[in-house]
């Protein structure tokens, strides 16, 4: 990833919002209100991730792939199948 500034942007926009959900936590908000304060903060995050994986296959999956080293390309792909596994563990 070698533009950071649109993730960084994305992660205070998101951090904002979980501020958000801690002050209505403290404020005593009505407890659905909260919960979809927190899922529009887990879809921001969930959209953050997808731009960084985005932006891993196109660098170092495909400089892994088309290097000379199996090892490299094994470690590489095992790292993206342990992300999604983790992400189906949710």
């Amino acid at each position: 990833m070698h533009d950071h500034k649109d993730v960084i942007q994305r992660l205070k926009i998101a951090e904002g919002h979980l501020r958000g959900v801690q002050r209505m936590v403290e404020d005593d908000a009505y407890c659905i209100d909260i919960i979809r304060q927190i899922q529009a903060v887990q879809s921001s995050l969930n959209k953050i991730s997808t731009k960084i994986l985005e932006a891993h296959l196109h660098s170092c999956l495909i400089t892994a792939v088309q290097g000379d080293d199996p090892a490299d390309r094994e470690r590489v792909l095992l790292e993206i199948t342990e992300v999604f596994d983790a992400a189906t563990k949710v």
